[in-house]
């Protein structure tokens, strides 16, 4: 009876962590806090977020020069699908009052970590998130999904070819509206439309060389970006 007390207390733990992480599907406790301690951009500010999954959240990590001494907030979080970006896209988004958001999204989309979703279904998420930051007054910039060949956590989904056909779709989207694609696809894929080997160390997420060919990128679309009426 003693050793089935502590491990039925343990077990109810469990199962209520299990009920709160479900009850906040998208994560908005996340940064919470982080966003309430920023507060508003100073005078003259132009701050920047990074809206994005694991391969944004890493960036951080990975090479974390990029953001160092800059007004960008880096709001990316493991294993998001769009859905999930799109419900805490006010609170990580528009409530920081950026002058620029960058969304780099889909690819999770596409191994269903949310369930089954189409390319159509992927890209009415980013539109939304588009069209909620144009309501705003912040600019955006629209990312290609990063090359990949297989997932290695769910294997034979065939993204690398649906990845391209998803940033062609998102390409035109952009282009249709005056949005600035960034597209890092082009410069990062292999011969098989995977992510070049020195760019990454799974076949999906950016190594330190990868997010720095990524930082000169972005740099350029948020400079170009900052610059148009």
């Amino acid at each position: 009876m003693n050793i089935l007390k502590p491990l039925l207390i343990i077990i109810i733990s469990l199962f209520m962590q299990e009920i709160s992480n479900a009850q906040d599907w998208a994560n908005l406790k996340r940064f919470r806090d982080e966003n309430i301690k920023l507060g508003p951009p100073l005078p003259g500010e132009k701050r920047i977020v990074f809206m994005g999954n694991s391969i944004t959240e890493g960036w951080s990590n990975h090479y974390p020069d990029f953001f160092a001494g800059k007004p960008y907030i880096n709001r990316g979080i493991s294993g998001q699908t769009t859905p999930q970006m799109l419900i805490r896209f006010r609170p990580d988004v528009i409530s920081l009052r950026p002058a620029v958001v960058v969304i780099l999204a889909g690819t999770n989309d596409i191994a269903g970590n949310t369930g089954p979703s189409t390319l159509e279904m992927i890209l009415d998420n980013i539109i939304s998130m588009v069209e909620i930051a144009q309501a705003n007054n912040i600019k955006v910039i629209l990312c290609s999904v990063l090359p990949a060949f297989d997932y290695p956590w769910k294997p034979g989904l065939d993204p690398a070819e649906k990845i391209p056909v998803l940033n062609k779709m998102i390409a035109d989207y952009a282009t249709r509206n005056n949005i600035l694609y960034l597209d890092y696809f082009s410069t990062m894929a292999d011969e098989k439309k995977g992510l070049k080997e020195e760019y990454t160390y799974d076949g999906v997420h950016p190594n330190r060389n990868g997010y720095i060919v990524m930082s000169s990128l972005a740099e350029k679309a948020i400079e170009k970006t900052l610059k148009k009426d």
